[in-house]
């Protein structure tokens, strides 16, 4: 197809959303190289993120953008071979095991913390906040990590398990709030070394761990953001590992992303750039793969809280950009803006979700009383 065509197709397709091109709408897309309508349609999401990243096009609300093109189901337009070569290897490769486990640790985790502790604020926490009664990013959080405390029913004196620490934040709450001891696991060095020092003087351990390597018994177990990472063909050694570690009158805590879509669909760009070897659980494998090895308690989904938090997110990282640009440059810069901006966007628009699930070995006795 000629560059006309080409342009006059994805006219045609933004018109759909409600989105045009070099028009006056905060969510309409700006243009600075013809070349993007061929490279989007060669290459999809992973040819618009990086002609993004090449500075070949803008848009001045890029998640608001984002939002129309999701809801729209424009995504659907432009399945492209990147696309299906993400799908294939999700689906007949186990990227998440062996030294694959600790590719996203060196990848993402180990960026640096500079840039965490600018973009994530007062509480190290890298997952959705919990903005019930919130109105800003660290309140949220708190009442993230409380709320995680209250749904495991922590007392003073119990052992707490952390799969996927980072940077140990929710091991320090449940210490000092809730009087808890406890081990945190991750595979990222730069993570560890900082948990080491926050959680420094309590009695909490951080281990730099593989997640199969457990095999001891803790009073509840919390796991943040990090199951997305396991892979699905790992699902159930994962919950098995939790299960053998897990005391038969305990609770375990599991916060993740989750798809409405069908299972092993990774993002190419996302894959490439941000979290490799990832992949978003849909609640069919979750389901599945709890089969005989623990009582759903609770299911709990707050995924519209995700935009908020991601915009916050955001709004930190701009506001440090003249610190941090001393060390990224300015195509990570980008990178990362598109990365976040997409994010919120799938959340705003309800592709995705946010679930904390809370499971027990046999069903707790007399019935679980779910807070909110």
């Amino acid at each position: 197809m000629s560059q006309d065509s080409l342009q006059q197709r994805a006219a045609e397709l933004l018109k759909t959303a409600g989105v045009h091109i070099d028009g006056s709408d905060a969510t309409d897309i700006r243009v600075h190289d013809e070349q993007l309508y061929s490279r989007v349609f060669a290459h999809g999401s992973l040819g618009l993120g990086e002609a993004y990243m090449d500075g070949w096009w803008d848009a001045d609300d890029l998640a608001g953008f984002f939002t129309r093109v999701l809801r729209s189901h424009l995504d659907d337009h432009l399945k492209t071979l990147d696309t299906l070569i993400a799908h294939l290897k999700a689906r007949f490769f186990n990227m998440q095991r062996g030294e694959h486990a600790f590719e996203i640790g060196k990848v993402h985790y180990d960026l640096g913390n500079d840039l965490f502790k600018a973009m994530l604020g007062k509480y190290m926490v890298y997952s959705c906040g919990y903005w019930a009664q919130a109105t800003n990013l660290d309140d949220a959080q708190e009442a993230k990590l409380d709320l995680i405390c209250r749904k495991l029913q922590l007392k003073p004196g119990m052992r707490v398990l952390d799969i996927g620490c980072g940077w140990g934040e929710a091991l320090k709450f449940a210490a000092e709030r809730y009087g808890a001891s406890g081990v945190g696991i991750t595979v990222s060095h730069e993570q560890a070394a900082l948990a080491r020092e926050l959680c420094k003087g309590l009695p909490i351990e951080i281990r730099l761990q593989d997640y199969r390597e457990l095999d001891e018994p803790f009073d509840a177990i919390m796991s943040i953001g990090m199951f997305e990472h396991v892979g699905g063909k790992n699902y159930r050694e994962y919950f098995e590992v939790a299960r053998r570690c897990l005391k038969d009158d305990g609770l375990f805590l599991q916060h993740s992303i989750g798809t409405n879509h069908a299972p092993g669909r990774p993002d190419p760009w996302i894959e490439k750039y941000i979290f490799p070897n990832s992949m978003i659980p849909a609640a069919s494998q979750v389901a599945a793969t709890l089969e005989g090895l623990f009582v759903v308690e609770d299911w709990h989904n707050f995924g519209a809280d995700y935009d908020r938090t991601l915009t916050a997110w955001r709004a930190n990282f701009e506001a440090a950009w003249p610190t941090l640009s001393e060390r990224y440059d300015e195509r990570f810069h980008r990178m990362w803006r598109f990365y976040l901006a997409v994010s919120a966007a799938v959340f705003r628009s309800r592709r995705d979700q946010l679930w904390q699930i809370t499971l027990s070995p046999h069903g707790v006795a007399g019935g679980y009383r779910v807070p909110r």
